[in-house]
């Protein structure tokens, strides 16, 4: 694919659980992101989304196979400080990723890292913060932030090293509802505003309903990938997976099996209100 920005080729990992015992939790995992393509990961625990994550700006590297960003491969190591300027990481808990005492120069840590002039940091901190929402609060400790505002400074400090794409792995996951959506509505606008990349690693599937496509993962393997439309329409199996499937689909499906022929690509509560109204 000309225009992705992510690939892998028969990706392999494996950890050493101590003496001869190895766990594969990648198994062979070819795939393709397209730049400014909004992709959500989903799978049990233990599926390999999170290693195929740290794979992705190379935090790991393959035991077997490759993988390309923006066409560099992440298995030479000349490559690996581009690799991860171009492609940024958010974990689940934003207190491992904030290192200083004001949201300002929390912002503006990895940039200092990189060499950057103080005007440019400054330029761009400025930028980030009013990207996330967060510039009313630049002078704050990051201690006294809420779980969402803490994420969003998080996602705000590698926005500013203006990467093209973002990772995500489980963000919302140690958040409340409000901090949940405030950390959805950054990803989005940065996703559909300023074309970002993003893949999204997420357990709550109602997080997905937005996503250009679902990769679903098991046992280190890619089951299937699709449009929610596609994963949600009642035609995968996704109890056996260990996974539940949205409200709001998961009701259209019921209504279908009761006899109302619901369309399949009802995903969120106005579409079934407007086919039942």
């Amino acid at each position: 694919m000309s225009n992705s920005i992510i690939e892998t080729v028969q990706l392999c990992y494996e950890y050493t659980l101590g003496g001869e015992k190895t766990l594969r939790a990648l198994d062979n995992v070819s795939l393709q992101i397209t730049e400014g393509e909004y992709v959500c990961l989903i799978g049990p625990n233990g599926s390999g989304k999170s290693t195929l994550a740290r794979h992705l700006n190379a935090l790991l590297l393959p035991a077997a196979g490759d993988v390309y960003v923006d066409g560099l491969l992440t298995g030479e190591e000349k490559h690996r400080w581009e690799i991860r300027r171009r492609v940024g990481l958010v974990f689940q808990n934003p207190d491992n990723q904030i290192v200083a005492t004001t949201v300002e120069e929390d912002v503006a840590f990895g940039l200092e890292n990189m060499g950057i002039d103080p005007p440019v940091i400054r330029r761009r901190v400025k930028e980030a913060l009013e990207l996330v929402g967060m510039s009313t609060l630049a002078q704050h400790a990051p201690h006294l932030l809420s779980g969402g505002q803490k994420q969003r400074v998080a996602i705000a400090g590698i926005i500013a090293m203006r990467p093209r794409c973002l990772v995500l792995d489980e963000p919302t996951a140690m958040l409340d509802p409000r901090g949940r959506r405030e950390v959805l509505a950054t990803i989005s606008m940065l996703n559909r505003q300023e074309k970002v990349t993003v893949v999204h690693i997420t357990h709550f599937m109602e997080e997905t309903l937005e996503a250009d496509r679902i990769i679903v993962m098991d046992r280190g393997k890619i089951a299937c990938s699709g449009t929610p439309a596609e994963i949600f329409s009642g035609e995968l199996d996704l109890e056996s997976l260990g996974m539940d499937m949205p409200a709001i689909p998961a009701l259209a499906r019921a209504l279908r099996e009761g006899g109302l022929p619901v369309p399949p690509n009802t995903l969120d509560v106005d579409q079934l209100v407007d086919y039942l109204c």
